[in-house]
């Protein structure tokens, strides 16, 4: 088969399209016949040098991907080949093919087109478990999305809409802003003209910028306030202050989910399933793809996202 590998750390042209070996399923996994992979800030900093793949994943790029059971591994149940399906991946997505857990493995949901399912999996499963399963927004509540241009960020603010949340969210232009009103937004804060923490409080943040904007992110909490963590795009140390989240009585949770063991990304992917699918196909949440490349084109794909002029996703087509 051919993927997508990084010859060595450095800028987008670095991504090589190349024959390599094909993957063969383990015991409990699937191989899928790649239709799309979708591109996240994850694949960026792996390309850099910055977030190398957990021991034992696939070496080349790409958490997630869609396309048709090719072949079961043992011990595999509930699902037949040819079935049209999306996974969360460790990585590996940019590929022809790809190995993954079975409990990794979601159908394509009805509606939604075979390609375009390929940005769901790593969306749905940040949102559903850091906003939902870990901070708990009910209904009623309100939340702050940090990006709401990007593929979490559409995403996010579609499903705490449908689920009953008031949505603040901070973009970049106001194009981005005019779209994330069209998804659901209530409230829209360009961030280079004006500051989210006076558009407070917030009953949960998802945040992707980290240490740059943790100070405001606690100031912007509401009492019992839970600011869910899951980007480093603003760096990486700060200052906490701790004397306020306890007069707060409020929570700053870090997460990942590249590196969660296979349990716990099976238990969230359940979730997604049981909570988010039944939205997608009754079209209350749907995709959002900015544009799809050729996947031997996948540095014109990362230059795009590093320009963050898009809104949605951006896929990658085999």
């Amino acid at each position: 088969m051919h993927a997508i590998v990084v010859r060595e750390p450095g800028d987008p042209d670095v991504l090589e399209w190349t024959e390599v070996p094909d993957p063969a399923p383990k015991p409990g996994e699937v191989l899928i016949d790649v239709v799309a992979s979708a591109v996240n800030r994850a694949d960026v900093m792996q390309r850099m040098g910055f977030y190398p793949p957990p021991p034992g994943a696939s070496p080349y790029p790409g958490l997630e991907v869609s396309g048709r059971v090719a072949e079961l591994g043992p011990d595999v149940t509930g699902l037949n080949v040819g079935d049209e399906v999306c996974a969360l991946l460790a990585g590996g997505g940019y590929a022809e093919r790809v190995a993954v857990p079975a409990a990794q493995v979601l159908p394509v949901p009805r509606g939604v087109d075979v390609v375009d399912a390929a940005g769901l999996p790593e969306v749905a499963c940040t949102v559903w478990s850091n906003v939902f399963m870990l901070a708990g927004l009910r209904e009623g509540e309100t939340l702050l999305v940090h990006g709401g241009g990007s593929g979490i960020g559409t995403h996010a603010i579609q499903l705490a809409k449908a689920r009953g949340a008031r949505v603040v969210t901070t973009v970049g232009s106001a194009e981005k802003a005019a779209r994330c009103r069209e998804l659901g937004a209530d409230v829209t804060v360009n961030y280079r003209e004006d500051d989210f923490a006076e558009h407070g409080p917030y009953d949960v943040i998802l945040d992707v910028i980290g240490a740059k904007y943790l100070a405001r992110n606690v100031d912007a909490l509401a009492v019992g306030g839970r600011l869910m963590v899951i980007g480093l795009q603003g760096g990486a140390k700060a200052e906490l202050d701790i004397g306020k989240l306890l007069r707060k009585r409020a929570l700053v949770h870090p997460t990942s989910l590249r590196s969660r063991p296979p349990a716990e990304k099976a238990e969230i992917v359940a979730g997604v399933r049981e909570n988010v699918w039944p939205l997608l196909e009754s079209g209350a949440v749907r995709p959002v793809v900015d544009r799809r490349f050729p996947m031997p084109d996948a540095a014109s794909a990362h230059r795009l996202l590093e320009e963050s002029g898009h809104v949605g996703k951006i896929l990658l087509t085999v």
